[in-house]
């Protein structure tokens, strides 16, 4: 069986490793072999067969510590102020297993690490890294300044792709209903007169005929259509694959691209400002790229270890835009890489933001008037011959 292995290494990091072996009391026998020190093991099966998701937030759980702690509490204190006031559910079953582990003893990010399900290992990481400064509440302030970040960007994405999608729904199912129920009661009615039509009223009839004798042959491949659909966009490899291609689209692929880019700048310059490495930062941010994007990362990451600078890394690899490149060899003149990794972030955010208004502004008037011509298409196939019809009787 395979398991799932979170563990401190030697220098007190947090590391995830799959291992292969015959129970959980072996993993972890053989993550102890390697010097590691472990505090969770799960089954890699179990976790894929039965996915666990949490309710609990983390961005919320933050703000409220960061809050308790700037009001003079210590952090045992904070935490049992924070478990009592949630009277039952995951939120208190959550904070509760905090407390319970720091009151046995553990640091404060080995508790946190004991939920994976709940606190990631880039929060756990940054946590972890504050305990060696004390400085947590300044951690905690990093974090939640970088969630709320991701967020803005976010919902700016998501707002202005709200209408077209809406419109783009709407025009769909008037299609719809207009080709398989509204079509198929025309071809009935002009059938006497099929061959007197016009070619193009003639084929949509034709079309019409054929979904009103195969109803249910087309139902069903419709109903296997839509879950051909939900497979591969639940799949991986397709996802990556999809990727590759809208990456390949001129215009779009770069955009993409910045999005991407802007992530890890982000991410990376916050593992940086809580003092962890930039090899082992650059290890923590690979995740969050797509899958095309990781071998470039850790191609710079092989980079920064010979000793080169994190911008000539970057740029060699092919993940420093100009405008990148340039402010990251300032970071590296002024000693602090971290803030600048967020600033370039920042600017590539409203960068994104500015081309999906722009897009999105563009693509709504050509949406519309798509969807109106097809519309006013079929309509107009549809009641042609009416028209033939009352011109020959005049």
């Amino acid at each position: 069986m395979r398991f799932e292995v979170h563990a401190v290494d030697a220098q007190q990091q947090i590391v995830a490793l799959t291992l292969e072996a015959a129970s959980e009391a072996a993993a972890r026998e053989s993550a102890r072999g390697r010097g590691l020190e472990v505090f969770s093991v799960a089954s890699r099966s179990l976790a894929l067969a039965l996915p666990r998701r949490s309710h609990f937030s983390a961005l919320l759980f933050s703000r409220e510590l960061k809050s308790l702690l700037g009001a003079g509490l210590n952090l045992v204190e904070a935490l049992q102020t924070l478990s009592e006031k949630e009277a039952a559910g995951e939120r208190s079953r959550v904070l509760a297993a905090i407390v319970e582990a720091l009151h046995r003893g553990e640091p404060f990010s080995q508790a946190l690490a004991g939920l994976p399900e709940v606190f990631s290992p880039l929060y756990v990481a940054t946590v972890k890294a504050a305990e060696r400064t004390g400085g947590i509440a300044e951690a905690l302030a990093r974090y939640v300044a970088y969630q709320e970040e991701l967020e803005r960007v976010k919902k700016k994405v998501v707002s202005a792709s709200i209408y077209p999608a809406i419109l783009l729904g709407v025009g769909v199912l008037v299609l719809g209903f207009l080709m398989f129920y509204v079509v198929p009661r025309f071809a009935g009615v002009y059938e006497d007169r099929a061959g007197t039509l016009p070619f193009f009223s003639q084929l949509l009839l034709a079309f019409g005929r054929f979904v009103g004798n195969n109803a249910v042959l087309m139902l069903s491949t419709s109903v296997c259509l839509v879950g051909i659909s939900v497979w591969a966009f639940a799949n991986a490899s397709f996802r990556a694959w999809l990727n590759t291609r809208l990456w390949a689209l001129p215009g779009l692929g770069s955009r993409m691209k910045v999005y991407q880019l802007s992530r890890l700048y982000r991410t990376a310059g916050m593992l940086l400002r809580a003092g962890i490495p930039a090899v082992r930062a650059l290890e923590m941010v690979d995740g969050l790229l797509s899958a095309h994007l990781r071998p470039p990362l850790a191609q710079a990451r092989r980079l920064i270890e010979e000793g080169r600078s994190m911008s000539a890394a970057f740029g060699a690899a092919g993940l420093a835009t100009p405008v990148a490149s340039r402010m990251m060899a300032v970071g590296e003149r002024s000693g602090d890489m971290g803030a600048m990794l967020g600033e370039i972030a920042r600017f590539h955010d409203e960068e994104v933001a500015r081309y999906v208004d722009w897009f999105t502004r563009a693509f709504e008037p050509v949406l519309m008037a798509v969807l109106g011509l097809a519309v006013g298409l079929v309509v107009v196939l549809m009641y042609m011959p009416i028209f033939e019809l009352a011109g020959s009787i005049q």
